[in-house]
């Protein structure tokens, strides 16, 4: 057992030990381990100086200055031309590139947004040589890519700006390209002051680099947005003056920030100068806009803003009828009120006649218009003077609505809806209604006729108004006698103002007694023209009794009407009767309130002993 286990351990030792030396097998020659001696480095030649090169300034002879693979320990500033990380593949790229050839892959690279691979590839470009031996230079153009893509990377203004101050040390020029990049980049950083500044330098500099539109559109655009709104009016009156198209963008921040701060009349001028260009005569809002616009003017009365809303509208309108497959548009009816009513207010009628246009092509002649709009209408008209255009609308509101129900009698009363035609057809006193009499007599007997209770109703009030009361007479009497028509309520209520006026109670009592004889059932204003003829004359038990029978037969005593009594009730210190008042003002829940200061006025002593 000892020999075999002799024996085996002598052929295992064999085994493993060959008797010749084993080689490996390597496909590279084998490296002598002996030290040799460094080669020295071989420093380059430095650019031609006549090329004008910035580079020629550097250390030619220190080899780290050439070395295009820094370490990457070195700070990393925006101003360095040498990447953090760069790819020797891009070195080695740039190097079989001239300008044109670079460009048109800018042009490839920038359609897939390697901004990072368009950095690095400008970078090692210019610090190689073309095939004269000169070192490679941009033209603006190209510089200007390189900007753009330092700027989709995140530079910031300061950044940018170094870049551009760089471009001198090529021979190049900024344009307004270039600095619309810089503005572009203060606009993301909200850099108001310096954007003002820049386009400013921009103003004072070459015309290669006067602002263009573009600069503009920031510059005004970044104002607005951190409310600096006459600095923004400021450069956009500079874009107008300039000639220059405003954009749809400069437009709408100009409406939201003149709206918020109140200056509509400068609004108007901006919409008036861009009217004017022919760059920006084509200029229109969106429909959400032109409302917006339309909502701020007539709330403010503005017309001349309303006008130009209305005119946008208008022509979205036009835009959507032609367009395919077309888009029907429609102005609220309610707006159009409104617009009648500025209208009205301002004594604008280019106003009026944009609105009843905008308002008939809304409506396709589908159906009519709403009341509403008619009586805008007619009290713009009235207010402006133009009486003949006032009852030709009243004549076209009868002719649309006919005979008003009892529901809808108001809409022709001269006491409320018809009242501007009342005042304006009394303005100048009894010249103009009888002016307007004569007219409406010489209707009633033209072909076809036009005979209209409501207008005379207007004329008898317009008498009481001026205290005539033979004309207010006259003209009662000739609504069943030269022109054949039936007297209404209102008409009766006209001719009792007409007596209250005068301290005629017991006439208007009589007026009273006759229309209820006739069947004709009074409203509310018939009691408060009774109530008022009993106060003219001091009578405030009468218009306590009267203001039971408006309450018996169902009418409810406006709050103005009890206060009227309850001054009487203190002028005449019937503290019975103003106690009763006060029991009606707690039963339909009008807070009447004290007279503190009217009732001073009749406390003063009027003396002429100055002290």
């Amino acid at each position: 057992m000892a020999f075999l286990s002799r024996t085996a351990h002598t052929l295992l030792t064999k085994t493993l030990k060959p008797p010749f030396p084993i080689r490996s097998i390597s496909l590279s020659p084998s490296l002598f381990q002996e030290p040799q001696l460094q080669d020295p480095p071989i420093s380059p030649l430095p650019p031609n100086p006549s090329s004008g090169s910035p580079l020629y300034q550097q250390n030619w002879r220190n080899p780290q200055h050439h070395n295009p693979y820094p370490s990457s320990n070195l700070p990393f500033t925006s101003q360095s031309l040498i990447a953090l990380s760069p790819s020797p593949r891009i070195h080695a790229f740039s190097q079989t590139l001239d300008r044109v050839s670079l460009m048109n892959v800018f042009a490839d690279w920038m359609t897939s947004q390697r901004w990072a691979d368009l950095k690095q590839l400008f970078e090692f470009w210019i610090r190689t040589l073309d095939h004269s031996g000169k070192p490679n230079k941009p033209d603006v153009n190209l510089y200007n890519h390189y900007l753009r893509t330092n700027l989709m990377l995140g530079a910031s203004p300061g950044e940018l700006l170094d870049l551009v101050a760089q471009m001198e040390d090529y021979g190049v020029s900024p344009n307004t390209a270039s600095y619309n990049l810089v503005l572009k980049a203060m606009y993301q950083a909200r850099e108001s002051a310096a954007a003002e500044k820049l386009i400013e330098r921009m103003l004072h500099t070459g015309k290669e680099s006067l602002p263009d539109d573009e600069s503009y559109d920031l510059v005004i655009g970044l104002l607005f947005l951190v409310i600096e709104i006459d600095s923004a009016l400021k450069y956009l009156d500079m874009t107008l003056k300039s000639g220059y198209m405003v954009s749809m963008r400069a437009f709408t921040e100009s409406v939201w920030s003149c709206v918020s701060a109140g200056r509509l009349d400068t609004l108007a001028s901006i919409i008036e100068r861009c009217k004017a260009m022919d760059q920006n005569k084509a200029l229109c809002p969106s429909w959400y806009m032109c409302n917006y616009i339309a909502d701020a003017a007539l709330q403010a009365d503005n017309s001349k803003l309303a006008f130009y809303a209305l005119e946008f509208l208008a022509r979205r309108m036009a835009s959507g009828e032609n367009s395919r497959p077309a888009v029907l548009l429609s102005v609220d009816e309610g707006l159009v009120a409104s617009a009648f009513g500025t209208a009205g207010r301002t004594y604008d009628s280019t106003l009026v006649d944009a609105s009843w246009a905008i308002l008939r092509r809304s409506l396709r002649q589908k159906r009519t218009p709403i009341p509403e709009c008619y009586l805008g209408k007619i009290n713009a008209h009235a207010s402006l003077g133009n009486l003949q255009r006032a009852f030709s609308t009243l004549h076209e509101f009868e002719s649309a609505y006919g005979n008003a129900s009892e529901a809808e009698g108001e809409l022709y009363s001269p006491f409320t809806s018809l009242h501007p035609l009342v005042v304006a057809c009394s303005k100048n006193g009894f010249a103009t209604l009888d002016l307007v009499y004569f007219q409406l007599e010489n209707l009633s007997r033209a072909d076809p006729p036009y005979k209209s209770v409501a207008a005379l109703n207007c004329i008898i009030l317009g008498c009481a108004n001026i205290w005539d009361l033979d004309r207010a007479y006259q003209t009662f009497e000739a609504i069943s006698g030269t022109f054949g028509l039936t007297a209404n309520i209102h008409s009766y209520n006209a001719l009792m103002s007409a007596f209250g006026k005068l301290k005629k109670t017991f006439e208007a009592l009589r007026v009273f007694e006759h229309l209820t004889s006739l069947g004709v059932k009074p409203n509310a204003m018939s009691y408060s023209l009774l109530v008022d003829a009993h106060l003219i004359n001091r009578d405030q038990k009468a218009a306590l009794s009267v203001i039971d029978e408006m309450v018996n037969a169902g009418f409810t005593p406006s709050k103005e009407t009890l206060k009227k009594i309850r001054r009487r009730c203190a002028r005449e210190s019937d503290h019975d009767s103003d106690d009763l008042v006060k029991s009606l003002a707690q039963k339909f829940k009008y807070r009447l309130g004290n007279e503190n200061r009217r009732e001073m006025l009749f406390g003063l002593e009027y003396s002429t002993d100055y002290p």
